[in-house]
């Protein structure tokens, strides 16, 4: 299939994308729908070979071609982190990445970890195996949003600091990833304060005409021994196509950098399940049903083991599991208030288990305590777009998330008595039957004010209420607290040139407390507890300042950007006596607001070697830095220290070869980071820093791969990473990193 890609429009938006049919084999077409209609299913950035798909990336791919994905949808970009507005990087003024198709199967991506490796600005920190937090300019967790086909992954029990959330999706459905760095609030609402991850899924291809394939798919790695089988089913008949996929994977211990040997506690089992069905209406309106299941047992918290610890605390995570139901109607119209429209109805299910030991000096067990923890989310997504054609495009809507959580905790003494909860004062991590919503409204405005300035304001209303009985000075009290405010944003791409863009803007964002923030009793920083109320905790809010400049020649692409980011009232940790007020020694964990600031650089390019994009050699590499300060707090008279965890200065320098007409890739490469000794108080406790500065390092790997046969239906990969045998840890991680390690994929297509 050939895919014609014309230069920007004057006013800096690409024009359609026609798509020809292809040569090789006969194109039946769907109801309503010709082969040489505009294809707003192109799935972004296509440079292509010999028959090639779309979404097939060979070769060097500009900048401009890299279009925010549709999701499978009708509506252009319904689901993409731009809401409707299916700009290219290039005409985009964020710093955004893609992580396409060829990308991922280069990756061989066994977990989700693997898939955003190497990324310009993201940090991916695992507190154990089998967990994946992504820092995006140094924050994380409650203040990065997930999305998944555009529906949040994030729910109000996302904790501070590292999770283990991003983890719980199957790499084997991904279709691509849209990384967002900067403040998004506008669009995503509260949290949306580091960046933005989109995880697009994998739908059938409607503009295929009626076909059916099967596909399997085997990763193995010696480090850990590990095996990920995914095995997957798509058609197209008629109106309606189906694609569904399951997994399994078995980890096991994992062989650390040094010659250390395994780091015991590190093995774990998964297995996952997902179906998606969609339903042409029309040519303008598709429906779509999708369905994801994803377990984990007995995942070992690895840090809270000998002899990672010396004070050990075993703990699992059994059973750790999401559930998402989504049923999405989108599509096109000439309706005088949209032209496009996506309504998205949401439910979805996190359950989470922890057993957790307390032991004696000998080792003997002191203390059994089992917690778990079942939120329930319902949502609806509503996004709107008008094209004003000169006067630019509108993208407007609203959101509404509605959690309820049931909680549990018991606790043994002596492995052997239970003790009721009201004898121990034992309280679940979350009130049991505790509430949480959250609505909001927002529109931004893609406005071409020159031929060659665009600027993109935008503006939320957004509104939170948290409701919870909790203990205050022993006495179970019934808290409700409503948070509401408005954000705004702007956003400037000047082309300098037809090739360059000088791009900025001022982004705010915000966060209400959630359930986390205001109620959790969880063990923290290796045997502190958080046992002082924080149900006073105001929201946060942050005004991030960028500028940069984003180059897209024949041969050449970059993207450089310089940020600021002021945090007021950030709602962050700090050890305190029994009298509430800050002590370094202290005992208990209190959570306060906080002024902080964070700024960096980040640049990112490629260069192709050879003038034509379709096969051959090309140099890339990124680098980037993060500074952080907190300011402290009157309130419980904490000093200012450093933003705990700010990555350190980070690079990746490779060379690699590709061609879209063997099918065939080699890419060599060497990932780097500094040494990181700017710790906070709380890290300097916590037994995943290395005491001192965790060192520096610089790991090389390399990795080949091949299609063959008929349609490409075989695909062999090799890896090697840490070829040299390097110790190593991720700042902050419960891991060490993997010593040499040799990775190897097969996959087959019927």
């Amino acid at each position: 299939m050939q895919v014609a890609h014309a230069q920007p429009t004057p006013e800096g938006t690409l024009p359609p994308v026609v798509v020809e049919p292809p040569t090789t084999q006969p194109t039946t077409p769907l109801p309503g729908v010709t082969p040489t209609d505009s294809f707003p299913g192109n799935d972004g950035p296509v440079n292509p070979g010999p028959n090639l798909a779309p979404g097939e990336l060979y070769g060097y791919i500009p900048l401009r071609d890299q279009v925010m994905s549709t999701g499978g949808s009708i509506m252009p970009g319904a689901t993409s982190a731009t809401r409707g507005l299916d700009m290219s990087i290039f005409d985009s003024p964020n710093d955004i990445t893609i992580i396409g198709p060829q990308l991922l199967e280069e990756r061989q991506s066994s977990d989700m970890a693997r898939t955003l490796q190497n990324e310009v600005g993201v940090l991916v920190q695992s507190a154990a195996r089998g967990q994946a937090s992504p820092f995006i300019r140094g924050l994380t967790g409650q203040q990065v949003v997930i999305l998944i086909d555009g529906v949040r992954l994030n729910n109000s029990t996302f904790r501070a600091g590292p999770n283990q959330y991003f983890s719980t999706i199957d790499p084997g459905m991904v279709e691509r990833i849209e990384v967002v760095r900067g403040a998004q609030s506008v669009l995503w609402g509260s949290d949306a304060i580091g960046g933005v991850i989109n995880v697009v899924t994998k739908s059938p291809d409607r503009y295929s005409g009626s076909y059916g394939d099967a596909g399997f798919k085997e990763i193995f790695s010696t480090a850990d021994l590990a095996s990920y089988t995914r095995m997957s089913v798509e058609t197209w008949t008629g109106d309606r196509g189906i694609y569904g996929g399951a997994s399994y994977m078995n980890v096991n211990d994992l062989d650390i950098g040094g010659g250390r040997g395994r780091q015991p506690f590190t093995d774990y089992d998964q297995y996952a399940g997902d179906f998606k069905v969609q339903q042409l209406l029309d040519a303008d309106n598709i429906l779509t049903l999708s369905m994801q299941h994803f377990e984990q047992q007995d995942v070992p918290r690895s840090d809270r083991f000998a002899p990672f610890t010396s004070s050990p605390r075993p703990t699992f995570f059994d059973v750790q599991q999401r559930d998402m139901l989504n049923l999405r109607l989108d599509g096109l119209t000439n309706n005088v208030f949209y032209d496009g429209y996506s309504l998205t109805f949401n439910y979805s299910r996190q359950k989470e288990g922890v057993n957790e030991r307390r032991l004696n000096a000998n080792g003997t067990t002191n203390r059994f305590e089992l917690g778990e923890f079942d939120v329930n989310t319902f949502g609806t997504v509503l996004t709107l777009v008008k094209d004003f054609e000169q006067a630019g495009k509108l993208s407007y809507g609203a959101d509404f998330y509605y959690d309820d959580v049931d909680a549990v905790r018991t606790r043994t003494i002596n492995n052997s008595n239970p003790v009721p909860p009201a004898n121990q004062n034992v309280t679940p991590q979350f009130p049991n039957d505790s509430t949480y919503d959250r609505v909001g409204v927002y529109a931004m405005w893609e406005i071409p004010l020159t031929e060659r300035l665009t600027v993109m304001p935008g503006i939320r209303y957004e509104s939170a209420n948290a409701e919870g009985t909790t203990p205050i000075n022993n006495v179970p009290t019934f808290v409700d607290r409503s948070y509401d405010d408005w954000v705004a944003s702007v956003g400037l791409n000047y082309k300098l040139t037809d090739d360059c863009a000088l791009v900025g803007g001022y982004y705010e964002g915000y966060r209400a407390p959630n359930l986390d923030d205001l109620f959790a009793d969880v063990s923290f920083a290796q045997g502190q507890f958080q046992t002082i109320s924080s149900i006073n905790v105001g929201p946060e809010y942050s005004q991030t300042y960028e500028v940069g400049l984003k180059v897209d020649t024949d041969d050449f692409r970059m993207q450089v950007f310089q940020y600021w980011n002021n945090l007021e009232n950030a709602i962050l940790r700090y050890p305190v006596n029994a009298q509430g007020q800050f002590a370094p020694n202290g005992t208990n964990v209190i959570r306060d607001n906080s002024d902080s600031y964070i700024y960096g650089t980040e640049l990112g390019g490629e260069y192709m070697l050879d003038s034509w994009g379709y096969c051959g050699w090309s140099l890339y590499g990124n680098v980037w830095y993060t500074y952080g300060v907190d300011l402290g707090t009157n309130e419980v008279g904490a000093p200012s220290e450093p933003f705990s965890r700010i990555p350190p200065l980070t690079g990746t320098l490779g060379t690699r070869w590709r061609s879209a007409y063997t099918k065939q890739w080699l890419d060599i490469f060497v990932f780097a980071a500094g040494r990181a000794d700017r710790y906070s108080l709380l890290n300097s406790q916590d037994a995943r820093f290395i005491p001192g500065g965790t060192p520096g390092y610089a790991t090389l790997n390399a990795r080949t791969g091949r299609r063959w046969g008929k349609n490409d239906c075989h695909e062999f990969a090799v890896g090697l990473e840490n070829i040299t045998d390097t110790y190593y840890r991720v700042l902050g991680s419960g891991v060490d990193g993997a010593g040499i390690n040799a990775i190897f994929s097969y996959g087959y297509t019927y």
